[in-house]
């Protein structure tokens, strides 16, 4: 995987809670283990009819959204089954990054992100981002009101930054603050997967295992 510091991209709403692996890549395609050929599926229930031609009512057949980068999608993102596909049909359609909300409801919290879908974006490279709803729906308000809005996701100063060129607050900024792990942030810096990490230690391990003695597991 690349390494992710900064990212430039058009925002797109996909404004709907739950969103299942299965409507993210439908098990129809999920006939091979390569890393290539999903994006074009990507959301294909919904994204075209019954006779293969492109549904207009679908949120990002909107030509305003058209070249997107950035996703923003509701809360529980990535449900269901824990296909890895569903992350590279993420990846594969044009999209770095996923926001969604963290909702609150009563004393539960529903997160942003399955745990899995979250794990297996992060082992690929798709940065997820989890704001409080409120964030969210000022974030779809600006999409919604500025068309072909972009934003500046810094990951490590860990803002999201619009820019605004059309009178919005006399062409001004409008920044969000984000969280994340640690440890998943040093993982999209170094742009390494698990076994990148390891080997960043071979050195070590070659001198552990020259020292190591097999009696030690007996």
């Amino acid at each position: 995987m690349k390494a992710f510091t900064e990212h430039t991209g058009k925002i797109a709403v996909l404004n709907r809670a739950n969103i299942d692996t299965d409507q993210i890549i439908a098990k129809d395609f999920l006939k091979s283990i390569k890393k290539t050929g999903f994006g074009e599926h990507l959301f294909h229930d919904w994204r075209t009819k019954d006779d293969g031609r492109l549904n207009p009512d679908f949120e990002l057949n909107q030509p305003r959204f058209k070249g997107a980068s950035i996703l923003i999608a509701g809360n529980n993102f990535g449900c269901g089954s824990s296909r890895e596909h569903a992350v590279w049909a993420v990846l594969q359609a044009g999209f770095h990054v996923v926001i969604a909300p963290k909702k609150k409801i009563n004393n539960d919290v529903i997160p942003g992100f399955a745990d899995i879908f979250r794990n297996n974006s992060t082992k690929n490279g798709l940065l997820t981002l989890e704001l409080k709803e409120e964030q969210v729906n000022e974030l779809i308000h600006l999409v919604e009101a500025h068309e072909g809005l972009k934003a500046t996701v810094d990951l490590p100063a860990q803002k999201i930054i619009l820019q605004f060129t059309n009178g919005y607050q006399a062409e001004g900024e409008r920044e969000f603050s984000f969280e994340i792990d640690p440890g998943v942030k040093q993982h999209f810096l170094e742009g390494l997967d698990e076994i990148g990490r390891t080997l960043k230690y071979d050195k070590k391990i070659a001198q552990f295992e020259k020292t190591h003695s097999a009696q030690m597991n007996k």
